[in-house]
């Protein structure tokens, strides 16, 4: 048996080892999923056995989306203008270069392209391509941001209706996503955190999280009785087998928990990490039984060959979705992070790149959907801190507010453009002005209102959630779920 690692040995010869087992042990202790769902192989939870899962994909930096889903009809000249115009310092796409989108019956009827770069998206938009056999599993919900109130421009101007706190803040707007308490929160919990904290008892095991993050510990996924679960694009939230690092870890962990603590406090702490690094092992032990068999090897390697993670952790979430009965969750939440989209330069050329991966990512992770036969139950949607403004700043855009997002999977009413697409000529009653800052006509809480119904949030409960939902009552429902 080894013995216990020493304190001065675990701080000063493998410092940087150290500083990661850390890492993990504070991660391990906002996890609450205990070990036994996962070995007992629980097949459902309470009260039924249907599942439904909703992912969250966070681009976070503010995503310059007005060059994401463009007009590409009549208004492409006012959008061309606004933007500065093609080339020479201007942030417009060329009108040849978009991808056209052909919207189903229903839509906004209006024309629109899609960024070059994102030929899967158009597929998916369009049911075309390698959708031709799913047909349209993707739509876009137009001038999206966070409102306290439904709000004009001379509102605004006037201070007359409250809006969100600190406007075009990154770290505030991604809280107020994750929040959906744009006015400052009264406690510190996102709303599928209280989504859980409702609903969990009703359809999962009481022994497992429905929280469930690849991007570490995040507010929207926290409740008063709710802790995410953070797992990594491998599976679980372990140490690496064969490393160095792994041993230094090991080490120090094995120490910890065969330590003699006469503190309650220390003992109590080593027995929670025992515990969340044996849910960590079981919960792997359930993920790495995952039969991906069914789906093409093509399709595993456009996501495990990715260049950066945001591949390989949405292959993670597919694997983890499939096994959410395994674990006895009929409902949960995935959330992953994909950052770098705060290009105040280099906007067309770093976009490109960024868009590319991204589409072909969303596209490859929808299709093992398909392949492991859960896509008709899980919806995956689209946030970001703001839009930006359509006037370069020189070879990017600024902060701004309302912004364009997609939502996708089986139960959405794919091929369709859903809200309001703002008038995006300068100084418009839709630009707040500085160069193009777009009002949302659409607010987060009806955005997430319908995810949040469709999760299973009854209509008498959904203040509980979304605690502004009230002041959108007059505002029609988006329609974006068929």
């Amino acid at each position: 048996m080894k013995p216990p690692i020493s304190r001065r040995r675990f701080l000063g010869e493998a410092s940087c080892a150290s500083i990661g087992c850390i890492s993990t042990l504070s991660s391990l202790l906002n996890l609450k999923l205990a070990n036994q769902a996962a070995a007992e192989g629980l097949s459902s939870g309470p009260g039924g056995t249907d599942c439904k899962t909703l992912v969250c994909v966070l681009l976070a930096g503010g995503h310059d989306s007005y060059n994401f889903l463009v007009p590409n009809d009549s208004r492409y000249a006012t959008y061309a203008t606004s933007r500065g115009g093609v080339g020479g310092g201007g942030m417009a796409l060329s009108q040849a270069s978009l991808l056209p989108l052909t919207q189903a019956e229903g839509g906004d009827g209006q024309g629109y392209g899609l960024h070059p770069s994102c030929r899967e998206l158009a597929e998916m938009f369009n049911g075309t391509g390698a959708f031709s056999s799913y047909g349209r599993r993707l739509a876009f919900v137009a001038n999206i941001g966070t409102l306290i109130h439904p709000l004009t421009k001379a509102q605004y101007n006037a201070g007359s209706v409250p809006f969100p706190k600190a406007l075009f803040s990154h770290i505030d707007q991604i809280n107020q996503w994750q929040t959906s308490q744009p006015e400052g929160p009264s406690q510190l919990s996102g709303w599928g955190g209280r989504m859980a904290d409702l609903i969990h008892s009703t359809y999962n095991s009481q022994a497992t999280s429905m929280s469930i993050s690849l991007a570490g510990n995040n507010i929207f996924q926290i409740g008063r009785a709710t802790s995410q679960f953070a797992i990594t694009k491998s599976g679980a939230l372990l140490p690496t087998a064969g490393s160095a690092v792994a041993g230094y870890k090991n080490t120090a962990v094995d120490g910890l928990l065969a330590s003699m603590y006469n503190n309650m406090v220390q003992d109590a702490f080593a027995v929670h990490v025992k515990e969340s690094r044996d849910a960590q092992q079981a919960f792997k032990a359930v993920y790495d039984a995952v039969d991906v068999s069914v789906v093409p090897t093509s399709v595993q390697n456009a996501l495990n060959n990715s260049t950066g993670n945001f591949g390989k952790e949405l292959w993670a979430a597919a694997k983890t979705i499939k096994a959410r009965e395994a674990l006895g969750l009929r409902r949960n939440t995935i959330f992953i992070q994909r950052g770098g989209w705060d290009h105040h330069s280099e906007l067309l050329n770093t976009q490109s790149g960024m868009l590319d991966e991204v589409s072909t990512a969303i596209a490859n992770y929808q299709l093992a959907l398909e392949y492991l036969g859960v896509a008709n139950d899980v919806i995956s949607y689209t946030a970001s801190d703001f839009g930006r403004t359509l006037r370069s700043n020189g070879r990017g855009t600024d902060h701004a507010w309302g912004g364009n997002q997609m939502v996708w999977g089986g139960p959405v009413d794919g091929g369709k453009v859903f809200g309001t697409f703002p008038d995006l000529t300068l100084n418009s009653s839709d630009d707040l002005g500085n160069g193009g800052r777009m009002l949302p006509t659409t607010s987060t809480d009806k955005y997430f209102e319908e995810m949040a119904s469709w999760f299973g949030v009854s209509s008498g409960n959904m203040s509980a959630v979304l605690p502004n939902i009230a002041n959108f009552s007059s505002a029609p429902d988006i329609g974006f779920i068929a």
